[in-house]
Parts: C-alpha cells; sequence; structure tokens
C-alpha cells in the first residue's frame, strides 16, 4: 500500500539482480533504521539501551557474573557494574553468591525486571504490528513474511 519512493525497493526492479553488497547495505540501513524505531516505541520504560540489552540478556540467558555480562556486551567490568547499579537500584536485577565460587556473585533478573522487560517487548511488538497493519495489505504481508524467513536464515548461519 505504501507507495514510497525512498525505499531500497525503488532503486532496484524486481526483474533486476542488485547484487549481493547493494542488497546487504539496503539492508543493513533499514535494520538500523528499524531498531531505532522499535527503541523509541518503548522509550517510556526508564530503562538505557545498555539497561534493555542486559536485562533481555539476563532474562534470556539466565544468570551471570558481572564479567560475563561485559565481556557478552563488549563493555568493561566497571561500566557493567554501573549499568547493574542502576539495574539494581531499580529492584530489576538481584545479586546472589556464586555456588561454583563464592568470591563471585551472580546477578539475574527479578520478577519486576521480568515485568518491566515483558512491557518493553510488548510495546515494540504493539508498535512493529500496528505498522504492518496499517501500511502493507495482504500480499506484502506474505512478501515481508518470506522476508523475515531469509532473514532468519542469514542470521542462523
Amino acid at each position: 500500500m505504501s507507495s514510497s519512493s525512498e525505499g531500497p525497493q525503488a532503486q532496484h526492479p524486481a526483474d533486476s539482480d542488485p547484487g549481493a553488497e547493494t542488497v546487504a547495505a539496503d539492508l543493513s540501513a533499514v535494520v538500523g533504521r528499524l531498531l531505532r524505531r522499535l527503541r523509541s516505541s518503548s522509550a517510556d520504560s526508564l530503562l538505557t539501551p545498555s539497561q534493555r540489552s542486559v536485562l533481555a540478556r539476563l532474562a534470556d540467558g539466565g544468570p551471570a557474573t558481572t564479567a560475563a555480562l561485559a565481556r557478552a556486551e563488549l563493555v568493561r567490568p566497571q561500566s557493567m557494574r554501573l549499568t547493574l547499579g542502576a539495574l539494581e537500584s531499580q529492584g530489576f536485577v538481584s545479586r546472589a553468591p556464586d555456588p561454583a565460587d563464592g568470591r563471585k556473585s551472580l546477578v539475574s533478573v527479578t520478577e519486576r525486571g521480568s515485568a518491566t522487560l515483558a512491557g518493553v517487548r510488548a510495546a515494540k511488538r504493539n508498535w512493529l504490528a500496528d505498522a504492518i497493519a496499517g501500511e502493507l495489505d495482504g500480499a506484502e504481508r506474505r512478501a515481508l513474511a518470506e522476508a523475515t524467513e531469509l532473514i532468519a536464515r542469514l542470521v542462523d548461519r
């Protein structure tokens, strides 16, 4: 339904092969814009992007040490301690002694943190579902579903 001439599709007629590098550049740019838009759809959660990322990592991957989280998030341990301190002060994470090494502590998501993360994720899904319903017809939704499968295949390779 959208007739915008600004998108990557307008640059590449359906019968031509734009080449892998062109598609990669276009896809990367669009995914970046989508991620920014999704982040802004849950801006009222009072979490910074790094706090959301750490909370999601803990919710999806289970308890972890500060050092392990810092490595996974590609930040310094000092930065991770600040992020975790903010999450802990809001009641979103808690610390407990590591059963394998009492000198370390494991950080895990609290019920409040899980509820907050669920709200953030729901806001993102709702914005995207509304955008899809409002902008795309049935054929376009099917095309997007097929493209989603292709992107998943690329990501999971």
